[in-house]
């Protein structure tokens, strides 16, 4: 069994398969560059799980083509066209996964992803939630509570955990509460000592996406905000690498 194994996780809020104008679409661009980053773990957003106006009719499963053997779906909004909601992408097979429905309002239609992975050739689970919190202050800190009280009923503080996500938090008051209630750390905090700046994607400015985690050491953090990530989607993707140290761990 390898003692140290490194996790490459990309959070993205893909707009839909939209350009920055909403205009475009460029989900065949976001393809190339979401694989070329090299993920083992991609945590998107605002990704359609059916488009009945696309060739594509299923985003994610598009994405995740021949290098993403694994992923889970909540289905969060239903429009006319079809549906949308999170996804993540893995290159671990997933034990479990389940979509819990975390909205506060008729107008934003959110859910919290939640699935559980295995490392291959290790007895090592590791939970992941991908999630994309509500525009109002308010709202964002119930969907906050509703994951801590989610986390801290099913998930064993023992085992490893990633919570990668938009989480709309422009005046920067999530942070503190996750790392008391939950104990995780912030990759690009952790890194550069702030938060990435992801929105707009073309000049950032807004520090709305993040990677928490724990039961990790973080090697790397970053926003991907150059080309050609700043003529996709409204937001810049964020990629964080994990070394995960199996030694330590409590084995499940």
């Amino acid at each position: 069994m390898p003692n140290i194994a490194r996790i490459r996780a990309l959070s993205y809020n893909m707009h839909k398969g939209l350009s920055t104008s909403g205009r475009r679409n460029v989900l065949q661009d976001m393809k190339q560059a979401i694989s070329e980053v090299h993920a083992d773990l991609v945590f998107l957003q605002e990704v359609r799980g059916l488009d009945r106006q696309s060739t594509h009719s299923s985003q994610f499963e598009y994405l995740a083509d021949s290098i993403w053997h694994h992923y889970a779906y909540g289905k969060n909004a239903v429009t006319d066209r079809g549906h949308y909601g999170n996804a993540i992408l893995s290159k671990y097979p997933f034990v479990s996964w389940e979509n819990v429905d975390i909205s506060t309002n008729i107008l934003e239609r959110r859910g919290m992803l939640h699935g559980v992975i295995h490392i291959p050739d290790t007895p090592i689970h590791v939970h992941l939630i991908c999630l994309h919190l509500n525009l109002l202050e308010g709202g964002r800190n119930k969907q906050i509570d509703r994951m801590c009280e989610r986390i801290e009923m099913v998930v064993p503080h023992d085992q490893p955990l990633i919570i990668g996500g938009d989480f709309n938090d422009w005046r920067l008051k999530i942070s503190e509460a996750l790392y008391e209630r939950l104990g995780v750390k912030e990759a690009h905090v952790n890194i550069h000592d702030d938060h990435a700046r992801t929105f707009p994607s073309w000049m950032p400015i807004l520090k709305l996406d993040r990677v928490y985690c724990r039961g990790f050491q973080i090697k790397r953090a970053e926003s991907l905000s150059g080309q050609p990530w700043r003529t996709l989607s409204d937001h810049a993707a964020y990629l964080a690498e994990l070394e995960l140290k199996m030694s330590s761990l409590c084995h499940v």
